[in-house]
Order: C-alpha cells, then structure tokens, then sequence
C-alpha cells in the first residue's frame, strides 16, 4: 500500500510488487481505446486496509484534459456513459450532486458538471410523448459549508428524503497520490464518496447509509500534496523528508481548461448515460 494521501484507490495498492490485500482484487484493460484499471474491495478488511470502503473503483486514463483532444475526449465521454448505464438502475429519478466550492478553481468541477447536467424531473412529468421519453434527472449544487453553514450530506439527504431518488451521482474534485494522476484520470465509484478525504478536509460522508439511495461517484483529480511533488522531482526517497511541507497543496498551471473540459466530459457523460435516446447533438443543444 502506498503512503500518500490519495482520493484514488488505484493509487492505494502496487500490483506489480506485492500480492493484494485479502478480500481486493485488481483488473487492468482497455476498453474504447482507454486504458481502464479496476480495483474491486470485497471485505471489510481488504477496506481498512486501503483505507477505502467497500466497493468497485474504475479508473479510466486520458491524456491530459487541459489539452482538449477531441478524439480522447470523445471517447472518455462515451466510455463513462458506458459505464454509468450499467451501473444505474434502470429506471427512477437519478439525483446528481456537484460538490465543491464554485469560487475555487481548483475545487470547481463539482458545480461546473452540475450545470450541465440536463434537468427533466419537471419535463418527464408533461403529457407530450417527447417530454413523456425523458428519464427523470434532477441537479442541485449545495456548495460549501463556509457558504451556506450547512453540509453538502445535510442537503442531499434533505433532498433524497423528499423526492426518493432511486441513484445518486455525486461530482467532485479529487487529490492524487501522484502528478501524473493530475487531469488524466476520472474515477468512477459504487461506494459513495467522503468529500475532501484527500485534502485533509473530511467532511460527512454521502452513501447509501446516509442518502438511502445507491451513490456514486466520479471525479477528476485536481490537486497533489505539495510533498508529493517534491518527492516526483527528487525521488521517491525523500517522500518522508518533504513530508514537512504537508498541507500544502498544488494545482496545475492549466487548471482553468482542465476544470472546464472535465466538467463538460463528465456532465457529457451523464447526460448520455440517462437520455440514451438523445444524440449527443441533441443533449449538447438542450444543455447549451
């Protein structure tokens, strides 16, 4: 098990140096073109030991989002859409959540997805057979506690409580183990998502526990440790010596065109993945 703090599970095991905890398993492949790993945690204590609940985590590897290839792009959307349609129930009222605080770049991927998510609760309900095809989706971004003075777990459950969403979706900006993790990975999870773990900033879980509705959740790492940088330029030797530099973090210099290209994936992603009638020229002119 590797020692940084890290939001991605794939980065909490070292496949190819040692056997895997008890009750994990491990799965690597490509899939459209995109390389896919997947670590799947069985048992309680295949969970302590990675630190991470039970439950299946996708990771899938991009080349850099900032960079916008059109053809990478289009393929990581597809492949998350993919994903999410097997993964959802079938029908029902799915609720997305875009975590994170939308005046912070870096932390912004969470509210940018959720403005372009394709809301149709409202819609689905119309008596016009168009309007009658739509999946029921609702969005909300409840932003921040230091803005609202309440939890993002305190709204979503207030909202699952009245409208009995059958799966939750939450968004957020997530930390890497490692650079190269940064604005080229998207993790997809079953198990719900303790928003800012990464961070050092835990916050109140959002689960099946605590929204009683399957959850899960997708993001972008966006940020390292500030040790875990150094330790990437001086060797992987002096990880524990530029631990005192722990609680900073750091972002990519293209920050703003991955925020905005990741948000427009995952969102792209989602839509698809519940309005499969819809070409994607279709959703990206009601989204516009």
């Amino acid at each position: 098990m590797k020692n940084v703090r890290t939001d991605l599970a794939v980065e909490t095991i070292a496949p190819e140096e040692r056997e895997l905890p008890r009750g994990v398993r491990f799965s690597r492949r490509e899939r459209r073109g995109v390389p896919v790993e997947e670590v799947e945690i069985r048992t309680e204590e295949g969970a302590r030991t990675l630190g991470k609940p039970v439950g299946r985590y996708i990771t899938m590897t991009l080349p850099p989002l900032w960079k916008g290839e059109g053809e990478s792009m289009e393929a990581g959307t597809e492949l998350l859409a993919d994903y999410l349609r097997e993964m959802l129930p079938r029908e029902g009222l799915v609720l997305t959540l875009g975590l994170g605080n939308p005046g912070l770049t870096a932390d912004a991927l969470g509210p940018k997805t959720a403005a372009g998510i394709l809301a149709t609760r409202h819609l689905s309900q119309l008596d016009t057979e168009f309007f009658r095809t739509l999946r029921p989706s609702a969005v909300l971004a409840p932003g921040v506690l230091g803005q609202t003075g309440l939890e993002s777990a305190e709204l979503a459950a207030a909202v699952t409580e009245r409208f009995r969403p059958k799966a939750v979706i939450v968004v957020d900006a997530l930390a890497a183990g490692d650079t190269a993790r940064l604005g080229t990975t998207i993790q997809l999870s079953d198990s719900g998502i303790a928003p800012g773990a990464g961070a050092m900033n835990r916050r109140m879980e959002l689960n099946e526990a605590t929204l009683h509705a399957p959850v899960f959740s997708l993001g972008i790492p966006t940020v390292c440790e500030a040790y875990v940088f150094a330790a990437s330029l001086l060797g992987e030797a002096n990880l524990e010596q530029e631990r005192r530099t722990e609680g900073f973090l750091i972002t990519p210099k293209e920050i703003d065109q991955l925020s905005a290209r990741g948000a427009a994936m995952l969102s792209a992603g989602i839509n698809r993945a519940l309005q499969p009638h819809l070409s994607p020229e279709e959703l990206a002119f009601l989204t516009a």
